[in-house]
C-alpha cells in the first residue's frame, strides 16, 4: 500500500482520496483508472469475508425493464466463459459466501464474496468478463430466454409471451404492496428516471427490441460509467494489476450520459389511483391501500439521510409509534407502515395504510396533518426519540446483517452518495451525523424535520391502490387481443419465423454445454478444501441450576442471551395462540409500564428483546420435534440488569385485558401474513405440503402457516364473542410457559460476558415449575394428505410436491445434499426456470427425511409437476466425470459453510443441540459430501421415485390455472375468503 500516493500511477490507477474511517474500522481509498475512467473504492480491514462488486449507473428511459433483463442476461455467457449459465456454474462449484446481482431504480450492481482468496479471484474474473464481454451480441436467444419472446410451436396455436423476467414481474405486479411501492415512487418523480419501472412492467416488457437491448449495454456498461468496490483483508495492488491488465486497459475513457435529473417540486398534492386484482367473489370492503408520500432532501445530505430513517421508526415502525396509533385510533385501515427509501437521489417518505376504504382518503389526510401539527406544537416524546436513536446506533455499531456480508452493505451505503458524484465515504462516516441527531434529545430537531419536509412540503403525492374484480380479466384479455392482433398481421413466413425461433430457443436451452467450455470456468480443487468440519463452541453448564449453553466468542462487549422455555406441554388447540402471545409480549401494558414507555425502555436499555416460537425437528425423527418459546436479547454487558429486569416484567406482569390494543396487533399480523403469501408463496406451500406428512411441519402450520391465518381471521371476525376467552388463554399460556421446568439458557460472548450473565441472572427471578400438564404430551392429529389448490388473484404459481423418504424406508446421508445441489441447479433450473420460465425453483431437504420440490413465480403448473416426476429418471441416467462431481461437491460445501456472525453461530449451535446433532454427525455429513460419487446420485433415483409417487402436492396461485388442473387436487380453496 506504500506505493499508493496521490501523484503516482499504480497499474493505471491514481489515488484520489484516502481516509481512516473508524466508524466501520476500515482504511478507505478512492482511486480512478486514468485510461478507462473506471472508479474504485477499497475498504481495507481484517475481515476475511472479502467482497467485490461492480456497478453501473443505469437510469431507465421507459418501462421495458431493459436494465433488469440485462442484469440477468450478461450472466448467460461471455467471451472468456462461453457456457450458457456461468452464474449457475459458480453457484454449483464455488465457495462463495454471496453471489447475486441487483437491479435498483437507478443502478445495476454485481456483487460477489468469498473467504477463500483463490475462489474470490475466480468470482471476480467471471463477473468482470460477464459485464464487459457478454454473449448477448452473439445469441439473440439470451434476450428471448431472460426477457421475453413470442412462443409458438404450431401454426394453429395461439401466440404466448414467455420469459424469466416477464414472469417474475407478472408475479411482482400481482402483489398490491409491490404496486403501491412502485406507484409511490413514480408519482413523486414523473419527469425523471424514477418515474419508470426499472424492473419492467409486464405490459411493456414485450416492447423491448433486441437493438435497444444491446445499445443499452454498449452505452451504460462502459468502465467510464462503472463503480468498482473492494472490501476486506486483500492485496489491493494485486487486484489493481489484474483489473488493469485483464480488462480496463483495453478501454478508452468516453463520456457516458447517465446523469439522473432532479425532479422539480410538483406543487399541489398529485393524486394517483391504481387497481390490483382480487378474486371475482371477493368482498371489496376494507381492501384499499392509501398512501401519502413526501420527497425528502437528497441522498447526498448525510444528516437527513440518517435522521429520516430514525424519524420513520419513531412515527410509524416502532411498536409504540404515535402516528400509527393516531391513524388506527381514527378507524382508518387495519395496518399502518412507514417506508423511507434513501437509496435513490431524492429519498422519499411514505405513510401507508392497508385494508382501508377509498372514502377514508380525506379523513386519512386530516388525521395525519393534524397529528403532525400537534407534534410540532407540543413536541415528540423525548424517551421515544432516545429509544429510536439507540436502535439505529446499536444497528450501525453491531453491523450484523444476517446472511448479507458486511462489506456488501457498506458498498450499497457508499453508492448512495458515490453514484451522484459525491464523496463515497459520506454515509460510512455515520458518527458525525449521529452526534448532530442526538441534539434532538434537548431540542426540537425532529419537529423541525416534520415541519419542513412534511407539513410544508411542496413535493407530495397521494396514492390509492384499490381492489378490482375485473382488472385481471381486462389485462388478460388485453394481452390476448394484442397477441391475436400480432399473429393476425403476420404473413405465413412471419408465423414460420416465430415457430423456428421458438424451436431454436428450445434447442439452445436443452443442449448441453461443451465439456471444454465448462472447464474454462475457474474452480477450486478438493485439495483446497479442509476435510475437518468447523466446530461451533458449545459448553453445557448450569447457571442457578438451569441448563445453560455457553458459546465463548468475541462479540465486541455485546451479550447475546436466549431463554428457551419448554412449549411441549401446550395443548394442541392453543398452539396458534402461542404465536399471538409472541407478538403481543412487549407491545402491550404491563403492571409497571404503559406499552409506549415499555417499548422505549427496551430500546434504551438493550438492542432489543425478541419473542419467538421455534420448532426443532429431531435429526432422525421428524415427529419427535422440540417446541420452544424463546426470549432473546442483545445488550451491552453493563446494561444486563436493566434488560433482565424488563424481561421479568414482560413475562410475568403483562396485562392481557386491553382488547382494543390487542385487536390492533391481531389486524396487523393478519395484514403481514397476507403480504407474505403474496411475496413468499414458495415458503407457504413447502410448509403446507410438509404438514401432510410431518408432525413438526403441522406444528409449524399452526404457528405461522395457513392454519394460523385461518385461526387469526376467525378470531378477528368474531372478536367481541371470543376476546374474553382469548385473553384468559394468553394469561394461562404465559403461566404455563414461563418457569424453570425444561428451560434452557444460551449465552454467546467471551468469558467476562458469561460471568456478568451469571452474576445478574437472579434479576430474572424466574419461577419454579407450576403444576402443569405432562411435558411432551402434546398430540396433534395424524397428518393428512390434503393435496390443496390454494387460489389467489396471482398471475403465477408456487408449486410444491414431496414426501418424507424415511417413512418410505430410505435413510438420510450427507450425499443427499449433493443430490439437492445437482437437482436444484441443473435439472430443475434448466427445466423449470430456463425452459419453463419460472423465476425460481429448488429442492428442500431435511435430515429427518422431508423432501419437497418447489417453484417460485411459475407460469406453469402441470408442466412443473411433470418435471418433478421425471427427477428420478434424471438421477438414474445422471452422468458426470470427476471434474463435474468435484464442482457439485464444492458448491454443496459452500452451502454448509456460510460465514456467520457470533450471534448466528450461537443460534446455529443452539439449534444443533435441540435437534440432537453432534459434531460427529456434522463431520459425517461433510465426509459424505466429500466422498460422493456419480454412482451415489444414480442410486438415489429409487428414493426420488418413491417420493414423487406419493402424489402429495400443494399449489398457491392463479384461480384460473388451479381450476384448469383441478384433477391434481382433493380440494381447491380461496385463500383470502
Amino acid at each position: 500500500m506504500e506505493a499508493l500516493t496521490q501523484n503516482k500511477l499504480v497499474h493505471g490507477f491514481r489515488l484520489l482520496n484516502k481516509d481512516s474511517i473508524q466508524d466501520i474500522h476500515s482504511d478507505a481509498y478512492v482511486l480512478a483508472h486514468e485510461k478507462s475512467g473506471a472508479r474504485l473504492l477499497f475498504l481495507k480491514n481484517d475481515d476475511d469475508n472479502k467482497v467485490f462488486s461492480i456497478s453501473f449507473r443505469t437510469p431507465p428511459e421507459n418501462n421495458t425493464g431493459v436494465f433488469h433483463i440485462l442484469e440477468h442476461s450478461v450472466l448467460c455467457g461471455s467471451d472468456k466463459y462461453p457456457v450458457k449459465e456461468p452464474f449457475v456454474e459458480l453457484l454449483k462449484g464455488s465457495l462463495n459466501t454471496f453471489l447475486n446481482a441487483f437491479t435498483f431504480s437507478d443502478k445495476t450492481m454485481y456483487p460477489v464474496a468469498s473467504k477463500n482468496g483463490k475462489d474470490f479471484q475466480n468470482l471476480m474474473d467471471v463477473y468482470l468478463d460477464a459485464v464487459f464481454h457478454p454473449n448477448i451480441y452473439k445469441y439473440k436467444e439470451i434476450l428471448q430466454q431472460e426477457g421475453w419472446h413470442y412462443e409458438l410451436e404450431n401454426a394453429d396455436d395461439p401466440l404466448h409471451y414467455k420469459g424469466v423476467v416477464y414472469n417474475e414481474m407478472k408475479g411482482a405486479f400481482s402483489s398490491p404492496e409491490g404496486l403501491l411501492m412502485r406507484a409511490n415512487q413514480s408519482s413523486l418523480f414523473p419527469d425523471t428516471a424514477y418515474g419508470f419501472e426499472s424492473g419492467g412492467d409486464p405490459l411493456y416488457i414485450p416492447d423491448l427490441t433486441y437493438d435497444y437491448f444491446v445499445d443499452c449495454h454498449k452505452k451504460y456498461y462502459s468502465p467510464a460509467n462503472s463503480y468498482i468496490f473492494l472490501y476486506g483483508n486483500l492485496d489491493l495492488e494485486e487486484k489493481l494489476a489484474f483489473l488493469d491488465k485483464e480488462y480496463l486497459s483495453a478501454y478508452e475513457r468516453i463520456d457516458v450520459d447517465s446523469s439522473i435529473a432532479v425532479q422539480k417540486p410538483i406543487g399541489k398534492i398529485n393524486e394517483t389511483i391504481k387497481e390490483y386484482p382480487v378474486l371475482p367473489d371477493s368482498d371489496l370492503k376494507d381492501k384499499t391501500y392509501l398512501s401519502m408520500n413526501f420527497a425528502v432532501s437528497e441522498s447526498t445530505n448525510p444528516e437527513t439521510y440518517l435522521a429520516f430513517d430514525i424519524l420513520d421508526y419513531i412515527l410509524l415502525d416502532s411498536p409504540a409509534a404515535p402516528l400509527k396509533k393516531a391513524i388506527l385510533d381514527a378507524g382508518i385501515g387495519q395496518d399502518v407502515f412507514g417506508a423511507y427509501d434513501n437509496s435513490i437521489r431524492q429519498p422519499f417518505f411514505s405513510i401507508n395504510v392497508k385494508n382501508a376504504n377509498e372514502d377514508q382518503k380525506e379523513a386519512f389526510k386530516k388525521v395525519v396533518f393534524d397529528t403532525l401539527r400537534q407534534y410540532v406544537k407540543d413536541g415528540l416524546d423525548k424517551k421515544q426519540i432516545e429509544a429510536a436513536i439507540n436502535v439505529k446506533e446499536f444497528q450501525l455499531r453491531e453491523a450484523d446483517y444476517g446472511s448479507m456480508p458486511k462489506g456488501l452493505i457498506y458498498s450499497i451505503m457508499a453508492m448512495d452518495s458515490w453514484l451522484y458524484d459525491e464523496d463515497p465515504f459520506m454515509h460510512l462516516k455515520f458518527e458525525d451525523s449521529l452526534a448532530k441527531i442526538k441534539q434532538a434529545l434537548t431540542s426540537n430537531y425532529f419537529e423541525k424535520l416534520i415541519d419542513q419536509y412534511l407539513l410544508h412540503s411542496n413535493h407530495q403525492t397521494f396514492v390509492t391502490i384499490a381492489p378490482s374484480k375485473t382488472i385481471a380479466d381486462k389485462e388478460a384479455k388485453l394481452v390476448e387481443k394484442k397477441l391475436a392482433d400480432v399473429k393476425e398481421n403476420l404473413s405465413a413466413d412471419g408465423v414460420n419465423q416465430i415457430i423456428e425461433e421458438t424451436k431454436k430457443l428450445k434447442e439452445r436451452q436443452s443442449s448441453a454445454d461443451k465439456p471444454e467450455d465448462l472447464r474454462k470456468i475457474p474452480m477450486l480443487s478438493l485439495s483446497d478444501i479442509d476435510r475437518k468440519a468447523e466446530e461451533l463452541p458449545l459448553e453445557e453448564v448450569a447457571v442457578d441450576g438451569v441448563k445453560t449453553l455457553k458459546h465463548e466468542l468475541e462479540t465486541n462487549k455485546i451479550a447475546y442471551v436466549s431463554l428457551y422455555f419448554d412449549a411441549s406441554n401446550v395443548p394442541a388447540d392453543q398452539i396458534s395462540t402461542l404465536t399471538l402471545l409472541q407478538e403481543i409480549l412487549g407491545r402491550v401494558d404491563t403492571e409497571n409500564y404503559k406499552y409506549a414507555d415499555l417499548v422505549s425502555e427496551i430500546n434504551i436499555q438493550s438492542g432489543g428483546i425478541d419473542f419467538d416460537n421455534q420448532t426443532f425437528g429431531d435429526k432422525a425423527d421428524d415427529d419427535a420435534y422440540t417446541p420452544k418459546f424463546s426470549v432473546k436479547t442483545k445488550v451491552l454487558t453493563e446494561k444486563l440488569p436493566q434488560a433482565f429486569g424488563l424481561i421479568h416484567e414482560i413475562i410475568y406482569h403483562t396485562k392481557f385485558d386491553n382488547g382494543a390494543r390487542i385487536r390492533e396487533i391481531v389486524k396487523e399480523i393478519k395484514s403481514r401474513i397476507e403480504m407474505s403469501f403474496n411475496q413468499n408463496g414458495q415458503s407457504v406451500v413447502v410448509r403446507r405440503l410438509g404438514s401432510y406428512f410431518s408432525q413438526a411441519a403441522a406444528y409449524g402450520e399452526k404457528l405461522r402457516g395457513l392454519d394460523f391465518y385461518r385461526f387469526i381471521t376467525d378470531l378477528d371476525k368474531n372478536w367481541d364473542a371470543r376476546f374474553s376467552e382469548f385473553s384468559q388463554s394468553l394469561a394461562s399460556l404465559a403461566k404455563l410457559l414461563f418457569n424453570k421446568a425444561g428451560l434452557v439458557i444460551s449465552v454467546t460472548g467471551d468469558s467476562s460476558i458469561f460471568s456478568a450473565v451469571e452474576k445478574e441472572f437472579p434479576v430474572l427471578d424466574l419461577q419454579e415449575q407450576a403444576a402443569t400438564p405432562e411435558r411432551g404430551a402434546q398430540k396433534l392429529p395424524e397428518p393428512e394428505a390434503k393435496n390443496e389448490g390454494l387460489m389467489t388473484s396471482s398471475k403465477v404459481q408456487y408449486a410444491a410436491k414431496g414426501a418424507n423418504f424415511k417413512a418410505l424406508g430410505y435413510d438420510y446421508s450427507g450425499k443427499l445434499q449433493v443430490l439437492k445441489k445437482i437437482l436444484s441447479l441443473d435439472y430443475l433450473w434448466n427445466h423449470v426456470r430456463v425452459m419453463g420460465g419460472a423465476y425460481g425453483c429448488g429442492l428442500a431437504l431435511e435430515s429427518a427425511g422431508n423432501m419437497v420440490f418447489w417453484s417460485y413465480r411459475d407460469p406453469n403448473l402441470k408442466e412443473t409437476m411433470a418435471v418433478y416426476d421425471q427427477a428420478a429418471a434424471f438421477a438414474e441416467s445422471f452422468d458426470a466425470d470427476d471434474y463435474e462431481m468435484t464442482k457439485y461437491i464444492i458448491g454443496t460445501l459452500s452451502d454448509l459453510e456460510t460465514p456467520q456472525t457470533p450471534r448466528a453461530k450461537g443460534s446455529v449451535a443452539d439449534a444443533q443441540y435441540f435437534k440432537k446433532i453432534t459434531q460427529a454427525d456434522i463431520q459425517e455429513t461433510r465426509d459424505n459430501v466429500l466422498d460422493t460419487k456419480q454412482g451415489d446420485i444414480k442410486a438415489f433415483g429409487k428414493l426420488l421415485k418413491a417420493v414423487t409417487d406419493q402424489g402429495l402436492v400443494c399449489v398457491l396461485g392463479s384461480e384460473t390455472k388451479i381450476k384448469e388442473n383441478q384433477d391434481l387436487f382433493k380440494q381447491c380453496v380461496n385463500v383470502f375468503d
